[in-house]
């Protein structure tokens, strides 16, 4: 069953959030204590959450708009993308296993599948 874009919005906001906090927590507490290229994969995770999220809020929006059943799988997809992509590399950075880092390119493929159901639904309508 896929979200309704009630629910989409609401993760979009949510993930707006979190994004905040986890890049302000990085780049006051954490910036002098991580190595540059371990501040660096924050920095990519914390901007793809944003993007990801900013994307779930439109799709939410969209999905009532539309009233496409696509568009909130395509939501579904974005919200699982960035949960797997930006939370592995967070749990990686927090000290998890760095065999982890092998769900990270799923997490990609998610928002790319995502993102092209998108473009699939605002094509046909």
């Amino acid at each position: 069953m896929s979200p309704s874009g009630r629910a989409l919005r609401v993760a979009g906001a949510v993930l707006l959030a979190s994004g905040t906090i986890i890049g302000a927590f990085g780049a006051h507490a954490l910036k002098s204590r991580l190595p540059v290229d371990r501040y660096e994969v924050l920095q990519t995770a914390v901007h793809y959450q944003f993007i990801s999220a900013l994307g779930l809020l439109l799709m939410g929006i969209a999905a009532e708009r539309f009233a496409s059943p696509w568009l909130r799988r395509a939501g579904a997809w974005l919200l699982a993308g960035v949960l797997l992509f930006s939370g592995s590399l967070y749990l990686i950075l927090a000290g998890a296993p760095r065999w982890l880092g092998v769900v990270t390119p799923l997490g990609g493929l998610s928002l790319i599948v995502g993102w092209l159901m998108a473009a699939w639904v605002f094509a046909r309508n």
